[in-house]
């Protein structure tokens, strides 16, 4: 048996962060971003283009850039980026940033391909799932409910329930204490380097990094490995 063998033999639980990983960021994110700037800035497309690319937007790909603001920061991060332009204190822009993402009036989410019948085989084959993201935890449940899924997760972790904040180790220890597990029992699946980090900081068994996010296989190098998207899990768990 080979060393990552082993270590898969190992897992009973799997972690997943959201955006990139169970939805399609570029498809949820960029529409959610520019709506939520036009309640800003109106028909100012210079200071609505400016605060896209301090957050992380590049313009001349059409993408947000691999461990931006915007691919990896939470909405506290957002707003402490954009606060001083939009001269707004930087809790009532969180605040506001929080409310409009969570809301049913933002742009819908898209999720990646299969979402919700590749977490049924990962829970109907025995593995405890949980959600740990830099969304708020309210995002969470906002951006899911529509896929049916929720209720396949034991374990769901904002940056704003007490964990602490990605790339510590925090959201993990969090599911490993509520699940009773070890955090060689883990695996951490996420699209950036921040959710690698975050598994490897916490000593997860297995970081295994997707492709439906922000980032390409050469910045997931860390990762033990590196899937197309979460679809791929049960056949390598198999």
């Amino acid at each position: 048996m080979t060393r990552q063998a082993a270590k898969l033999s190992d897992i009973a639980a799997i972690l997943f962060d959201k955006d990139g990983t169970l939805l399609d960021f570029h498809a949820t994110w960029l529409p959610k971003g520019r709506d939520l700037l036009t309640k800003f800035c109106g028909d100012d497309s210079a200071l609505k283009s400016r605060l896209m690319v301090k957050a992380g937007y590049d313009a001349s790909s059409g993408r947000i850039m691999s461990g931006s603001i915007l691919a990896a920061g939470s909405n506290m991060d957002i707003a402490q980026v954009w606060a001083q332009e939009l001269a707004m204190p930087v809790a009532e822009l969180e605040a506001y940033i929080n409310q409009e993402f969570a809301s049913g009036d933002s742009h819908p989410s898209v999720p990646v391909d299969d979402l919700t019948p590749s977490l049924q085989k990962l829970h109907d084959m025995g593995y405890v799932l949980g959600v740990a993201t830099m969304d708020s935890e309210q995002g969470i449940e906002a951006t899911l409910v529509p896929f049916a899924c929720l209720h396949l997760f034991s374990f769901l972790a904002g940056y704003d329930s007490g964990f602490g904040s990605k790339p510590g180790p925090g959201m993990v220890q969090g599911f490993c204490q509520a699940m009773g597990l070890q955090p060689h029992q883990v695996m951490v699946v996420g699209d950036n380097t921040h959710d690698l980090h975050m598994g490897l900081s916490a000593g997860a068994g297995v970081v295994v990094g997707v492709l439906t996010g922000t980032s390409v296989g050469s910045d997931l190098h860390e990762a033990d490995f590196v899937l197309e998207s979460i679809a791929d899990l049960p056949e390598l768990l198999a």
